[in-house]
């Protein structure tokens, strides 16, 4: 039996009849859109409408360029308050947090058992020199006695070592004494260098020792004050020619946040060697710090100034780059942008200066470039004002 053509199911024609709709009603969206939406604006002269642009002036001016790195701040000199005898804590002559002077009196060590040493030294150096007084005295009696033959010379010579022998029993107990002193004055703990006095981890009337390993306290130098930072190996040709012409290079720390100057400070050594796990190397500047604003183990941003030249400057939002290198859009006397190749110099956050292809005084956009070309139409709608000082 032959199958006749036949007309589709009505399942079929119930699916494509919801497609036909929307797309009719696509269709009439985009014509009503076109309708109702306003011709493109134009200007005066009936051209396109001027681009609307921000500018800034090239300024000539002196650009001070800085690295900028991160720092904490260390203490040139950091110690551990310890005895060097054994002995009763007697008494402490520092107040927490108090500054002190080098060579002033920290603590002291019940002296009495120092001062019994010192005397018991002091009487056995007494009777060896009165022994050593008498051996001399006999010796020459026996030098006179052996010229007139009434001694023989093995008398004479064992007089002579008898008196060698004690002449160094005199150097004995005479280190003995001095020993005996150094360990009395021991006892009166000094302060090694002046600084800020830290926490005491020992109170009176403990025994403390040589031997202890946590210090009675710890004093820490915070004027002058020093702070390491590290700068990348790429820039250490910069830095290294800078301090060999200026051995006094400026270094700025700042806060966390860089909204604070916590002091100035100079570069006052660089480290001998980079760090091959990192690629820096470590640098060290020194701080007055009289209002002591940086405290030890402070994280600070520093800013290194390695250079300072007279040069124009712009903002470095002016600055775009193309297949031929760094460019800016200037705007002329009748506001239109031109482009205008320009060779970069330093930089400095966010300003940059500029060696060839800009003069002072033009104005160049730092906001509104996606739209523009060479001889584009443009109003300014604001102008940044010029900078007073870098």
């Amino acid at each position: 039996m032959r199958m006749s053509a036949s007309t589709p199911p009505s399942s079929s024609r119930r699916a494509v009849k919801p497609l036909l709709i929307a797309a009719a009603v696509g269709l009439a969206a985009i014509a009503a859109w076109k309708l109702l939406s306003p011709a493109p604006a134009a200007g005066p002269s009936g051209g396109p409408q001027p681009t609307p642009v921000r500018v800034a002036i090239a300024q000539q001016e002196d650009l001070v360029v800085r690295l900028k790195a991160l720092g904490t701040v260390t203490p040139l000199h950091t110690v551990g308050i310890r005895s060097r005898v054994d002995g009763e804590l007697l008494r402490l002559a520092f107040s927490e947090g108090q500054h002190v002077k080098a060579g002033e009196l920290l603590a002291e060590i019940d002296p009495r058992p120092f001062q019994v040493q010192l005397s018991r030294a002091l009487g056995t150096q007494q009777q060896n020199l009165a022994e050593l007084d008498n051996a001399e005295s006999q010796l020459k009696r026996f030098a006179e006695l052996q010229s007139k033959h009434f001694v023989s010379a093995q008398d004479l010579s064992d007089q002579q070592s008898k008196v060698r022998q004690l002449q160094g029993r005199r150097q004995t107990d005479q280190a003995a004494v001095d020993e005996a002193r150094l360990q009395l004055q021991y006892t009166r703990i000094t302060a090694p260098v002046a600084g800020r006095m830290g926490l005491r981890n020992v109170d009176v009337g403990n025994l403390v020792r040589s031997s202890d390993t946590e210090p009675l306290a710890t004093i820490t130098q915070t004027i002058p004050i020093s702070v390491l930072f590290t700068v990348p190996e790429p820039d250490l040709p910069a830095v290294v020619a800078a301090a060999r012409a200026n051995p006094q290079l400026t270094v700025e720390a700042w806060d966390r946040e860089e909204r604070t100057a916590l002091g100035d400070g100079v570069l006052s050594s660089l480290d001998n060697r980079i760090d091959t796990a990192t690629g820096t190397l470590k640098l060290r500047a020194q701080f007055a710090n009289a209002d002591e604003s940086l405290f030890p183990n402070q994280f600070v941003n520093v800013r290194l100034q390695v250079s300072s030249s007279d040069a124009v400057v712009i903002p470095n939002a002016a600055v775009q780059f193309g297949s031929k290198g760094s460019y800016v859009y200037v705007i002329a006397a009748d506001a239109t942008s031109h482009l205008r190749n320009v060779v970069l110099g330093p930089a400095d956050g966010e300003r940059v200066s500029v060696r060839e292809g800009l003069k002072a005084g033009e104005r160049v956009v730092v906001e509104g470039i996606d739209g523009l070309r060479d001889g584009a139409k443009v109003e300014v709608v604001e102008q940044d004002p010029p900078r007073t000082g870098a």
